[in-house]
């Protein structure tokens, strides 16, 4: 009877076993994916590289064939034997989608081991972003410092600065902060919360601020009593163009950018000590892009050196 168990239609994560085809557990892993809270796009995309996995091995392959040397030759055909071009970005989320469907086999003991742990990535250098340098860095939030003391101070260009550096939100939810968002019942550690809705449920993300940012919040918010419970009550363009000034003023040689301080964000995280799911979360990123992004935060790190958290 054992040759009949390819054949078998699990019902549960408790039916798989090493025997199980690979087709026969994707309907099961989507189950998972949507408990997890993953948006119906990342559904999609692991599903369909599923599909290529079995287009490449066979969707009759028992689960627990897989090895990984296995899957490895799956990626090298992904790149150079399909006659499809693979963006790096695509690799880069097929490589994620083995990584967390073994890992979710091995979790429910469908497997006794993880085939994927040591998939190879994609060689060749990925493109870096472009951050400051910490002169520049300096340079950059010293001018933002004497606006705020000039002849008609602006703590604006500190404010926004500082926040984005400390915390690497991103533009829009700038846009959308609201004071309320705040909770400073702890003035020694006052907590950002940033709400995001995937799949008709709201996950939060809670980042610890700079208690000295709450002093600069707050010279800012007297300045400007923004309107509709906003902190920032003007539209992004406004906000990319608060930055671009500070570029100029300082005389940096690239222009700052929402995208160039969350990056600079997560490479001084990381010189710090902070776990890579920390910084995954506080950036707000999904498992699908972490991959390649972890991977450029690594090198920049290492042309990059950021001394302090605070400058």
């Amino acid at each position: 009877m054992s040759h009949q168990l390819p054949m078998f239609q699990p019902a549960s994560v408790e039916d798989l076993n090493p025997s199980t085809e690979l087709r026969h557990t994707i309907s099961l892993f989507q189950s998972y994916l949507l408990k997890e809270g993953k948006s119906e796009h990342t559904v999609k995309a692991f599903t369909a590289d599923l599909h290529l996995l079995g287009e490449h091995s066979g969707e009759q392959t028992p689960i627990g064939e897989f090895t990984t040397a296995k899957l490895n030759s799956f990626l090298e055909w992904l790149e150079h034997g399909r006659g499809v071009p693979c963006s790096r970005k695509s690799y880069a989320r097929r490589v994620t989608t083995l990584k967390v469907y073994f890992k979710w086999l091995r979790q429910v003991k469908a497997v006794a081991d993880d085939p994927a742990k040591a998939v190879l990535q994609r060689s060749g250098p990925a493109p870096l972003a472009t951050i400051l340098q910490p002169d520049e860095l300096s340079e950059a939030l010293s001018y933002a410092k004497s606006l705020g003391r000039g002849e008609k101070p602006d703590a604006r260009p500190e404010t926004l600065l500082r926040l984005i550096l400390d915390t690497g939100i991103k533009k829009g939810e700038a846009v959308r902060l609201k004071p309320e968002h705040i909770d400073r019942q702890n003035p020694e550690e006052p907590v950002l919360t940033i709400k995001h809705k995937v799949r008709n449920v709201y996950k939060e993300r809670r980042i610890v601020l700079d208690p000295e940012w709450m002093h600069l919040l707050d010279t800012y918010l007297q300045q400007y009593t923004p309107k509709d419970d906003l902190v920032f009550d003007c539209t992004a363009r406004n906000l990319e163009y608060v930055l671009a000034d500070v570029s100029e003023g300082a005389d940096l040689p690239v222009k700052i950018s929402f995208e160039m301080l969350r990056w600079m964000c997560a490479v001084r995280d990381f010189q710090q000590g902070m776990e890579p799911d920390q910084i995954r979360d506080k950036l707000g990123l999904s498992e699908t892009s972490w991959v390649e992004t972890f991977a450029k935060i690594k090198r920049l790190a290492t042309q990059t050196k950021y001394i302090h958290k605070k400058e």
